[in-house]
């Protein structure tokens, strides 16, 4: 799939893997501090080298150094998703080059950190992340539930194959899982300074809507609409 042009304004479903499908987040150290990057990174300016060093990062919340300025956010991070071996994220560019810009920041951040604490070399990424313009009502309606169901993969794959064998266990695994947007989406805090939500939670009716309207999608499964445009 060709990568689109980015147009301030314009919402892009983004993600990248690990080189050779490697897995790029080994413990929760790992997670956190892609979070934090993805905090860090989300401004014109450059990330302060105390901040960004801290060897542990245990906060659930980001944005926790004192800020001199207001920051000038380069895209507006809509939803986002943490896999083992690859990420999703929801983004509308807000200034020109802005998803550009961020996910090389992220990139080559995240790469930086992992190598040194892994004692490794090369390119932790398989090259440059995948994209795709959200054009269509129904890729805009589904997405954020197909990214925010993607941990699903870890527990109950066959969801990809629109079967749930255990539906409850199903939705509790999804209301535990803390690597995602999902949980800041329905109320509960996580990392809620991390995401702009209220253009999709107005769209969705609210947290409560948002999270029944998934449970929903999931008895239902509707991939149908968007398959062909997802990024896997």
């Amino acid at each position: 799939m060709q990568r689109p042009k980015f147009i301030t304004g314009k919402i892009y479903h983004a993600l990248n893997r690990g080189v050779e499908k490697r897995t790029i987040f080994l413990d929760d150290e790992d997670r956190f501090r892609f979070i934090h990057n993805l905090f860090e990174f989300n401004d014109t300016a450059p990330a302060l080298n105390i901040y960004y060093k801290r060897s542990q990062l245990q906060s659930y919340e980001v944005g926790l150094r004192k800020i001199e300025k207001p920051r000038e956010l380069v895209v507006e991070i809509l939803a986002f998703c943490l896999m083992p071996n690859h990420f999703h994220l929801l983004l509308r560019e807000r200034i020109e080059n802005g998803i550009t810009m961020f996910m090389r920041k992220l990139g080559t951040g995240y790469t930086n950190y992992f190598n040194q604490k892994y004692k490794r070399v090369g390119s932790l990424f398989q090259g440059k992340f995948k994209s795709v313009q959200v054009e269509s009502d129904a890729h805009f309606v589904h997405l954020p539930y197909y990214i925010h169901l993607n941990p699903l993969d870890l527990i109950a794959p066959e969801w990809r194959n629109k079967t749930i064998v255990n539906y409850k266990k199903t939705v509790e695994y999804l209301n535990s899982y803390r690597w995602s947007s999902y949980l800041d989406y329905t109320g509960k805090k996580n990392f809620p300074s991390l995401t702009q939500r209220e253009f999709l939670l107005e769209f969705f009716n609210g947290p409560k809507q948002y999270q029944k309207s998934t449970e929903d999608w999931l008895k239902q499964l509707d991939l149908g609409s968007i398959d062909h445009l997802l990024l896997e």
